[in-house]
């Protein structure tokens, strides 16, 4: 099966229960935000700019859990911000998988190891001895980090972690490969450090699966050639989605990087022109989302946006009318479902109903229109039936060439800042201080689990501070 069997069959049992019920509209994925505060200002990304103001703001765990209830979806996912920062997001997953969720926890990837080491101290015996010399040998942990697993205290060992299970996904944000990565997130090293947080993770017996964004500047071709890589690192599934302009994200490529929105995201040619071969790596790889979206990602049909599938709750309430877009914010999920006007988004027969909608083709609008038959064509529900129970593609084979294709930026030298740094190195630079300021700020950054001293706030300043310094030493 290209799912597990369990999986499947928790999400199939949920639409079918609606439709007999015949139920209009319910949930199949929450998508829960219980903070907005981020250690990356990642390129593209408008949530800390559009909740800058409730960036210290956290959902209670209480809240988080009954939300979950609320709307009864059987997949949640946790997303923000960072999730990782959220102080009790062990008991968060933890009551979630009580309630019987499928959780995907959708995460940069720059906490997880610790995370993991806290797990491996939670349950140490000598049997665990084995996985902890392999990740010793793999570098994925130090030496005093295996200690420190051995001899942790009770406290470590009482406390609640992140276990491997079958109902739980990394899911792990990578859109592509290290030098377009790194860029993308706006810091060197992040794209290595989510890969040895993937292979920890395999090791560990977690479920792993990755998130990728697609822009215009993306290149098809490295597209394919990371979907190889993390193949090849028997990465358990891929979610894959086209890049959209909406407002919060126009609104920071503008004022914070200068840069026009149109050069940056797709419109729906463009997207149709990327994902021409989306179905052939659905074949080739374990691309989550139904063939359904796939044919529409491709331009091979419509589909109706059906958002209200995926809501989104976060620190303001129910966020409509869709996880990009906001027009307001509800106590309730039902009050949400019953007071949107849901016919006045999306896209029908090629005429966008609302001008934000033009260009979006989002999986978290798009992907559950097609596993609930919304724009129906004889023969769907096998495709969809055959591709989820088909043989899961094998894992792409290693090779020292896939590697060296993979690591194409600041590991080999070339890094979106190799030529600040080149800059920085000048004797000029030298003269005003700003070699200092460089080293500094590359020396917080190489730290796995450093956040910046404006973690959270969307504060850029510190970069800013440096990338100016650059500017005045080209003069």
């Amino acid at each position: 099966m290209r799912f597990p069997l369990a999986l499947t069959m928790k999400i199939a049992s949920h639409i079918v229960k609606h439709k007999v019920r015949k139920t209009p509209k319910f949930a199949m994925v929450l998508q829960l935000e219980p903070l907005h505060t981020c250690n990356l200002t990642c390129t593209g990304c408008g949530r800390i700019r559009e909740y800058s103001t409730n960036l210290k703001d956290m959902v209670p765990l209480e809240k988080c859990l009954a939300v979950a209830m609320e709307c009864e979806a059987p997949m949640v996912s946790i997303c923000g911000g960072e999730p990782l920062i959220y102080p009790k997001i062990e008991e968060l997953i933890a009551g979630l998988l009580d309630q019987g969720r499928v959780l995907y926890i959708c995460t940069n990837g720059v906490f997880m190891r610790k995370k993991m080491r806290d797990y491996l101290a939670a349950i140490y015996t000598a049997e665990t001895e084995p996985t902890l010399k392999k990740l010793v040998e793999e570098k994925l942990i130090s030496e005093k980090e295996a200690d420190a697993i051995r001899n942790a205290n009770d406290a470590a060992r009482k406390k609640v972690v992140i276990r491997p299970t079958k109902w739980m996904y990394w899911n792990v944000h990578v859109d592509g490969l290290e030098f377009t990565h790194d860029l993308i997130v706006e810091r060197e090293g992040v794209f290595k450090e989510c890969v040895e947080a993937i292979k920890m993770a395999k090791i560990c017996g977690y479920q792993v699966a990755t998130n990728t964004t697609v822009y215009k500047e993306t290149d098809v071709q490295e597209l394919e050639d990371m979907f190889k890589y993390l193949s090849s690192l028997e990465v358990d599934g891929h979610t894959i989605s086209p890049g959209y302009e909406y407002d919060a994200a126009k609104k920071d490529m503008v004022s914070r990087l200068g840069k026009q929105p149109e050069d940056f995201f797709l419109t729906r040619k463009m997207t149709r022109q990327k994902f021409a071969k989306i179905e052939q790596w659905g074949k080739m790889f374990t691309i989550f989302g139904t063939p359904v979206y796939q044919e529409f990602l491709a331009g091979k049909r419509e589909l109706t946006c059906t958002a209200w599938a995926i809501p989104t709750y976060n620190v303001k309430g129910w966020k409509a009318p869709c996880y990009l877009m906001t027009d307001g914010h509800y106590p309730g999920y039902q009050e949400m479902l019953t007071k949107v006007e849901w016919e006045k988004y999306g896209v029908v027969n090629g005429i966008a109903r609302d001008p934000r909608c033009e260009n979006c083709m989002v999986h978290c609008g798009y992907d559950p229109s097609g596993a609930l038959g919304t724009n129906y064509q004889r023969g769907d529900n096998w495709k969809n039936f055959a591709y989820n129970f088909g043989a899961k593609p094998k894992p792409f084979p290693a090779s020292p060439e896939l590697v060296k294709t993979a690591f194409n930026g600041v590991t080999i030298g070339k890094g979106h800042l190799a030529e600040a740094k080149a800059v920085l190195n000048s004797p000029r630079a030298a003269m005003n201080g700003a070699q200092a300021t460089f080293r500094q700020e590359a020396a917080t950054n190489q730290h796995e689990a450093h956040v910046g001293s404006h973690c959270g706030t969307g504060d850029t300043s510190e970069r800013d501070e440096l990338l100016a310094k650059i500017k005045d030493v080209k003069k």
